[in-house]
């Protein structure tokens, strides 16, 4: 999809160390299989057939476009399966290109730029699991059923979307055994019951959650309120709701490693200032999710406004993801 499907707000989470950095992989384009309205997935390969990097569930790869733009889509292949890897692309006509773009490459063969898998959605040992999916976000949520079932973990998917015939990947699904699959089209059964189904749930299951920001609000409002918070890991498409409500103030910042103190008007974005400013600090979704932007905190107190730090993380005021984030103080300095 146009926008970042593969970073995590998970509670109590932190990134793996696999591969978190690396060349960039130029794989060929070997398979493109439509699995719903809008959506194909699409498997790369090596040139050569060789083995690619390793990988666990909850993983994504940025993906390294010709016209410029980086988007991150999760791997929701089978992870001991390293000659192939599979991205599921949601082609959003009304988005910012990339997801065209990718379907445009996809559909006329070739190859694809990506980075090697970074994780910050990692799947945690569990007696048991209750995935709940919207849309799109099913894909992360994949391979970890997969794993689940591999371990003989009791699983249950609750899965939602518009409507059948736009949910990707039910037949793989309906295909495993091992556990409990629901699928919940809106235009049949409405929105998820999230409250109930967090209400019932076994003391010891861990909830992983992926899907549009409305629906993963009703599920961090049900899991707060049943004193489940802990057991939930979520994965966000954008932090756009933190950006929206919160005020802007106007501050300074001063750049360490230059010297330099420049200033960020309530009108702009602390990301583009840095940018404009030629700053040491590497951008990629520029929405406050996929983590590649982290810069450490040297002094003042950072405005986050981010999904991929947890809240423990974010008290600690030592690092913060600049595309988004602010400043609470009048002035704000960086390792950068």
């Amino acid at each position: 999809m146009d926008s970042l499907e593969a970073q995590s707000a998970a509670a109590g989470a932190t990134p793996t160390a696999e591969h978190e950095a690396g060349e960039p992989l130029q794989l060929r384009i070997v398979r493109v299989t439509r699995e719903a309205e809008s959506v194909i997935s699409v498997e790369l390969a090596r040139h050569n057939g060789g083995l690619l990097p390793p990988w666990q569930p909850g993983a994504h790869v940025e993906t390294l476009l010709p016209s410029g733009r980086v988007r991150h889509y999760s791997l929701c292949g089978d992870p001991d399966r390293l000659t192939s890897y599979r991205l599921a692309v949601l082609r959003e006509s009304g988005g910012r290109g990339g997801s065209i773009e990718v379907h445009d490459i996809a559909h006329g063969g070739g190859t694809l730029h990506i980075t090697p898998p970074r994780n910050r959605f990692p799947l945690h040992e569990a007696p048991r699991y209750l995935f709940l999916a919207g849309g799109i976000g099913v894909t992360p949520l994949l391979p970890m059923v997969a794993v689940a079932e591999r371990r003989g973990r009791p699983w249950r998917l609750v899965y939602g979307g518009r409507s059948r015939a736009s949910m990707a990947f039910i037949p793989e699904l309906t295909d495993r055994r091992g556990g409990m699959l629901e699928l919940l089209p809106q235009d049949e059964h409405g929105h998820p019951p999230v409250a109930t189904l967090l209400s019932t749930l076994e003391p010891d299951t861990a909830i992983y959650a992926c899907g549009p920001a409305a629906m993963l609000a009703a599920i961090e409002t049900a899991a707060q309120r049943l004193g489940v918070c802990e057991r939930l890991h979520v994965e966000r498409f954008a932090a756009a709701a933190a950006r929206e409500t919160a005020a802007n103030q106007a501050f300074d910042v001063v750049l360490r490693r230059s010297g330099r103190t420049v200033h960020v008007a309530a009108g702009r974005t602390l990301g583009s200032v840095l940018q404009d400013e030629g700053a040491d600090v590497t951008f990629s979704c520029e929405e406050g999710c996929c983590g590649t932007c982290e810069t450490r905190v040297l002094g003042g107190v950072p405005d986050h406004r981010d999904c991929v730090l947890t809240a423990e993380e974010k008290a600690k005021h030592d690092r913060m993801m600049v595309c988004v984030g602010r400043s609470l103080s009048p002035t704000l300095v960086l390792d950068a």
